[in-house]
């Protein structure tokens, strides 16, 4: 990967334009006969063994993860725990002056390179991802691979922006009486500290990668602690790390991995201890609370839970708009924290190119677009996916107890991992219940997993006054809207801009509300409860750095 990619990556995240790095498809096209047979073979391969990465610190081993496919896996990674910070968090530190003093563009260069190795071992990252998550392997391919990928290059495009604004140095001249004067001045990008990546278990690449290449870029060492039950992804990305480093002559150390026994508690030891300057974290939102109100020592980012919204007034496209939902709830079992939860609708219905609809031919047409979605099955479960845990599960088996149910949830058995527990969707028909604090409702809180609620209000004002009220109070990550007014498109805007959450509208296309592309789509903005940064702007990267100054007097 060279300058150019960089200059381009740089120039789109300027014109927020389609831009992408590495391309998404696995087609064998794109990357070769044998590419997606070595990867599989490469990722095969780490099956109950020790997965060889330097941690210092470290003390036995532990294997922790359980596929949601019932894949094998038993890796066994280096176990760090407390009485370990304190050698992992030296050897941390020990390269970091000399990481500092190669500069914004040798930094820069040496992670672009980590960046293309990582893109060689693409296959390989994508079953790592599969297996532990339970995406199917397209999405892994591209959520957890090349898509991560280009998050990642899109930090390091935006670090190397605020980085180099300034020059180096340079030769202040005041005017004066006789000669004038003249002082030599060098700024130097200094980084704020060791930082600690937080991995998630559904998204333990897309998630992390902005956090970890963007504290990489601007000088920091970084600590990964992957989830207990999504550990290979990223121990396989810490490992690339290590190689690449040590080629190009820096401490390998600079990034190291903190794997743990499940409820080991490791990340709070980790993110209150005061060498750790930064803290990224993607997951529930009382953690990240948690975090946010004891890590205070470090800068922390944190993407947490939100109750993501979808409104509905009228259609020009009503067969488009509920082929589109369907997709966007089935998608990863709406396992994605901008998966669309709450869908308003007016009770008195809404009004479509087929003519009025009532509220529960809204929910019929939802229903039947699910089921027409899904009807083959060995194709539905390469959209669905598996479910990643008990507690989703749990969550899907009780939604009967939480309404009317629209669409029943069915098992759908996998031709290929038998022991896959994959589920269809559920909608659940319930009341907005009218004035008064709607907190205390069922649909007022984050379900995360593959249950919808179609929620009945008085009409659209009322819909978007929830939107506005749940998006300050519990957080949204994405909003959508339907209508065919340029007025209700208008105050759908105004709710969005109140509340701080990204607005799509009239999606009928190929163009999903859960999804977003690098480079031009912010993910999250960091103005609402359910993140305090974006994926990723300025603000993002800039805090990961000073600029520290030195002077002399200049020759004449």
């Amino acid at each position: 990967m060279d300058a150019d990619t960089l200059d381009q990556a740089v120039a789109a995240i300027r014109s927020r334009g389609y831009y992408s790095a590495f391309p998404e498809s696995p087609s064998p096209r794109v990357y070769g006969p044998d590419a997606a047979a070595e990867g599989q073979r490469a990722f095969e391969a780490w099956e109950g063994r020790a997965f060889p990465v330097s941690v210092p610190g470290a003390d036995g081993a532990v294997a922790t993860e359980k596929s949601p496919f019932g894949i094998p896996l038993g890796v066994r990674y280096p176990q760090v725990g407390a009485g370990g910070l304190d050698d992992l968090l030296t050897a941390a530190r020990a390269g970091m002056a000399r990481w500092r003093d190669a500069g914004p563009d040798t930094r820069v260069e040496v992670t672009l390179e980590i960046l293309q190795r990582l893109h060689g071992r693409v296959f390989e990252l994508a079953n790592a991802v599969m297996a532990t998550t339970g995406q199917a392997f397209v999405m892994a391919f591209q959520a957890g691979g090349t898509h991560a990928l280009d998050r990642a290059l899109e930090a390091v495009a935006f670090a190397h922006t605020e980085m180099t604004r300034h020059p180096a140095t340079m030769v202040w001249e005041r005017p004066a009486k006789g000669d004038p004067v003249r002082v030599e001045k060098t700024f130097t990008v200094v980084p704020r500290g060791v930082a600690v990546v937080i991995g998630c278990t559904t998204f333990p690449t897309w998630n992390s990668y902005p956090g970890l290449f963007a504290s990489l870029v601007t000088g920091n060492p970084v600590v990964v602690k992957p989830h207990p039950r999504a550990v290979l992804p990223l121990a396989i990305t810490v490992q690339t790390c290590q190689e690449v480093l040590a080629e190009r002559g820096f401490d390998p150390h600079l990034v190291t991995l903190a794997a743990e026994a499940e409820d080991a508690g490791l990340a709070k030891d980790l993110a209150t201890r005061p060498e750790v300057r930064i803290v990224d974290f993607t997951g529930s939102g009382e953690f990240g609370g948690w975090l946010e109100s004891h890590a205070t020592q470090a800068l922390v980012h944190t993407e947490k839970s939100g109750v993501n919204p979808v409104v509905i007034d009228s259609t020009g496209s009503f067969r488009g708009l509920t082929a589109n939902l369907a997709f966007t709830l089935s998608l990863y079992s709406g396992q994605m924290c901008t998966t669309s939860q709450n869908i308003y609708v007016p009770a008195g219905g809404i009004e479509t190119d087929e003519g009025h609809k009532s509220f529960a031919d809204v929910g019929a047409g939802l229903a039947a677009a699910v089921d027409k979605l899904l009807a083959d099955e060995a194709r539905a479960v390469e959209l669905l996916g598996a479910i990643v845990n008990d507690d989703v599960l749990g969550r899907v088996e009780r939604a009967a107890d939480l309404g009317e149910m629209v669409l029943e949830s069915r098992s759908l058995d996998h031709p290929t991992h038998p022991d896959a527990v994959v589920r269809t969707p559920a909608i659940v028909a319930v009341d907005a219940g009218g004035p008064g604090d709607p907190g205390d409702r069922p649909y007022a809180r984050e379900c995360f997993g593959p249950v919808t609620f179609l929620v009945r209000t008085a009409d659209t004002s009322e819909s978007l006054d929830l939107v506005r009220r749940l998006g300050h109070e519990r957080g949204a990550m994405t909003a959508a809207v339907y209508s065919t007014s340029e007025p209700v498109l208008d105050a759908a805007r105004e709710v969005a801009l109140d509340v701080g959450v990204a607005l799509s509208e009239n999606l009928t296309g190929g163009v999903y509300v859960n999804q977003s592309a690098a480079f031009s789509d912010y993910h999250g903005t960091g103005a609402n409860p359910a993140a305090n940064a974006a994926y990723v702007d300025a603000a993002y990267v800039t805090g990961r750095f000073r600029i520290v100054q030195s002077r002399r007097p200049a020759p004449a």
